[in-house]
């Protein structure tokens, strides 16, 4: 808190100097601004970008775990999808866009990108966590006549979350991201389609302000989802903060 206190007062005064020339608004004027423009403005578009964020995290981290957990039991379907994986990893998104504006309506271009922008992340942090169960662990469950599934439910699971949730802290923010990108390409409401709006009638205030909204969104995914990381596995070494 002190360091982000003193960036603010950094940003005040270099903004109160004139070194920025009017393009980039002192922190004060950006809440004068947010003050101008209304809670309900920020929040209706808020509100979307959330929605969309959500669902994109929703499906792309569940399909990551379950491709994962497929990957670990079945290695033949690894060696059949995990070049897809890669390859649907490494497509730009901003050529994936438009594709989807055209294909589908609605939320779901942003949808489907926000949980493209988290999938990869989260089946990596998965497969590295099922494939770092304790080796005597499992030979102890096939000593008593335990499967590979009982070994996924007893062990390997368990073992996975802490990769787990490290890939999940970033899928968070990242969703959020692929919401918004997903917003740029064409909608009505959002973080996105106000931040374009506001540029388009150069109104710089207001576009800061939703810039720091959204930043606001994903840095809240972010800590919810590492305090959700704590409570779950309570027995993982902390970090010093």
């Amino acid at each position: 808190m002190l360091g982000i206190a003193a960036l603010l007062l950094i940003w005040q005064a270099i903004g109160a100097a004139g070194w920025f020339h009017g393009t980039v608004p002192e922190p004060t004027r950006i809440v004068t601004q947010m003050r101008s423009d209304g809670w309900a403005f920020y929040r209706s578009n808020l509100a979307t970008t959330g929605r969309e964020a959500a669902k994109g995290w929703l499906w792309g981290n569940s399909l990551a775990i379950l491709l994962a957990i497929a990957f670990v039991q079945v290695p033949l379907v690894e060696r059949a999808l995990m070049r897809v994986a890669i390859a649907a990893y490494c497509l730009p998104i901003i050529a994936i866009g438009p594709i989807l504006q055209i294909l589908y309506n609605g939320d779901t271009p942003k949808v489907i990108l926000a949980a493209l922008t988290c999938f990869f992340t989260t089946l990596i942090g998965m497969l590295v966590g099922l494939r770092s169960a304790d080796a005597a662990s499992l030979d102890l469950v096939r000593a008593y006549g335990g499967g590979s599934w009982t070994q996924l439910r007893k062990v390997r699971f368990r073992a996975s979350l802490p990769s787990l949730f490290a890939g999940l802290r970033i899928a968070a923010p990242a969703s959020v991201l692929g919401a918004i990108i997903g917003e740029y390409m064409g909608g009505d409401k959002g973080l996105g389609v106000a931040m374009i709006s506001s540029e388009q009638g150069f109104h710089t205030a207001t576009t800061w302000a939703i810039a720091l909204v959204a930043t606001a969104l994903a840095g809240t995914a972010y800590l919810v989802t590492a305090l959700v990381g704590r409570v779950v596995t309570p027995w993982v070494p902390r970090t010093a903060a």
